[in-house]
């Protein structure tokens, strides 16, 4: 008999040979044998407190380091407890593989503990869901697994990992091996290039909107040199918030409504034309804009809204065609388009500067997030949390490289702040790290606060506390009147801070805006995690963008 590896083993070896060298879990008998294999071939298994945390963190793994975050969870409530952040990773398009564990396939249909339908639950939210019969051929599953979740566009899969399969050894000369798959990027027809270059070159008003395909296609400096190269504005959204650096004399921000308004041609690079964009219609887009969208996944180009010209390509390979055409895009100085967005933008960011200097107390919600931002280091990762809070805070904060502003993304799901600061601390243990929460979201995955100081992972959190759900308790209001409350107000005086200091983290309570960035000084140089709890003015309400059923 020669060499036998268990499955646990096997699937741990697929893991260290995708080069990822980390697991995100909650414990559960389902699954010893993988934490086994975890630790035979050095990978570090982090866990957390619930099971959605472990699924966000993989997550934010996969987003940080492009190649897919594991999550491993028990079975039936494990894998049930995921489902959440496996759906907020797939509407991110964020690479990751969740493993879950499952009943012998002996029992199935026996009613044995924590049976589920669990490939049928998940089989919506990802990219491929498959079971694993075999343990010879458990390094061909997870390499399926692997391959689809960094397929562009990315997302997550699904192994669901029966515990006789896992548990069963076999000879390594058995074992099947792993598929092979695409090494190079999906390329932009040249004809469709040159058609793009034209459009923008003869237009009057052209925008260039690049969106997360833009950040997944590592295309910051080909974005930079058209940008430089055609003097066009450019607007961010999703992940590609970072790919130019905030001082990049083409990127605009506040003047996004308005430019789209008036643009005649619009460049969507990795866009999704959704809710955050009007869905790419009227009156969010002039009636007679022409789009040229770009995308590497087919059945996205068009969704939503009718484009003139749709390249099915990764926006790295497009960006890099459309160099070719250089002569026909160089302009030698800023447009008279361009030179208006800039004055408007200048414009409205001294309005805002000057409705941010508040002094009052509790704090003006504008003058957080403007200390706060005062306060992050450039290198810094921050992470967003919530609802108004953190669209205040995001409009002010600079952000100077691909991946470092985080949120959760198009699904909008609370609670993701913890668990990505745990997967940021992992790959970059050298960066400071920051969550913007709201109050509410902070309560959601508040216990991860434990998870991180057990396991040496230091991140600071700041709070915007306001003692309500401020987003929605605005649209209530709006809708129906200030006698329509219900389930809106949360306690201002609850002591979070209190909560972080009692798990073995710092705490500090803070009620006066010049108090924010000292606090945040010695949560900082606490070295353990640490949260800052802000008082925030309860009247305050943000104009929301959001468009509820519509």
């Amino acid at each position: 008999m020669g060499e036998q590896h268990h499955g646990g083993q096997l699937i741990a070896g697929s893991i260290r040979d995708e080069g990822i060298d980390v697991v995100f879990t909650l414990t559960g008998g389902h699954i010893s044998p993988i934490y086994d294999g975890c630790r035979d071939a050095g990978i570090r298994v982090i866990d957390v407190r619930h099971e959605q945390a472990a699924a966000h963190a993989a997550d934010a793994y996969g987003r940080l380091t492009h190649r897919p975050g594991v999550a491993a969870v028990t079975a039936g409530p494990g894998v049930t407890d995921a489902i959440t952040g496996v759906t907020n990773a797939f509407y991110a398009n964020s690479p990751m593989v969740l493993l879950g564990g499952r009943n012998p396939l002996a029992l199935d249909g026996m009613g044995a503990l924590q049976d589920a339908p669990q490939i049928e639950l998940l089989r919506p939210v990802t990219k491929r869901a498959d079971t694993a019969l075999e343990t010879r051929r458990l390094r061909e599953v997870m390499g399926n697994a692997f391959r689809d979740a960094l397929a562009h566009r990315m997302g997550p899969t699904y192994v669901d990992l029966p515990m006789d399969v896992l548990m069963t050894p076999v000879d390594v000369d058995q074992v099947v091996a792993a598929g092979s798959r695409a090494t190079s990027p999906a390329g932009a027809d040249p004809g469709a290039v040159a058609r793009a270059a034209e459009l923008l070159a003869t237009a009057e008003h052209p925008v260039v909107l690049s969106g997360s395909g833009t950040y997944w296609a590592r295309a910051s400096e080909e974005l930079g040199w058209l940008a430089s190269t055609a003097q066009l504005p450019v607007y961010v959204n999703g992940m590609s918030r970072g790919i130019l650096p905030s001082k990049h004399p083409h990127l605009l921000g506040l003047t996004r409504k308005h430019a789209l308004r008036q643009a005649d041609v619009v460049l969507a690079l990795g866009v999704d034309f959704d809710f955050r964009l009007g869905y790419g219609r009227p009156p969010a887009f002039r009636d007679d804009v022409t789009v040229i969208q770009v995308d590497p996944q087919a059945d996205r180009i068009g969704h939503n809204r009718v484009v003139e010209l749709g390249i099915v390509s990764d926006v790295k390979s497009f960006l890099a065609a459309l160099a070719a055409h250089e002569g026909r895009l160089g302009r030698a100085q800023a447009t008279p388009w361009l030179e208006e967005l800039r004055a408007d933008e200048e414009r409205r960011v001294a309005a805002r500067d000057e409705a941010s200097r508040s002094d009052s107390t509790p704090v003006h919600p504008l003058r957080f997030a403007r200390e706060v931002a005062r306060w992050v280091d450039p290198e810094a990762i921050v992470i967003g949390d919530g609802g108004d809070i953190v669209a205040h805070t995001a409009g002010q904060v600079r952000v100077e490289h691909p991946g470092h502003w985080m949120d959760p993304g198009p699904f909008g799901c609370l609670g993701v702040g913890a668990p990505f600061a745990l997967a940021a601390r992992h790959v970059h243990p050298d960066k400071p790290i920051l969550i913007v929460y709201g109050d509410g979201s902070f309560g959601l995955n508040g216990m991860e606060y434990e998870s991180a100081v057990r396991q040496g992972l230091p991140f600071v959190g700041v709070i915007g506390n306001d003692g309500a759900w401020g987003e929605m308790k605005a649209f209530h209001e709006r809708v129906y009147g200030a006698e329509g409350m219900v389930a809106q107000d949360l306690s201002q005086a609850t002591s979070y801070d209190g909560m972080v200091a009692a798990l073995g983290g710092y705490g500090e309570r803070v009620e006066r805006p010049q108090d924010i960035g000292p606090a945040l000084d010695r949560a900082q140089e606490s070295g353990v995690p640490a949260v800052v709890n802000v008082l925030l003015d309860r009247t305050f309400r943000r104009e929301s963008t959001a468009a509820y059923g519509g």
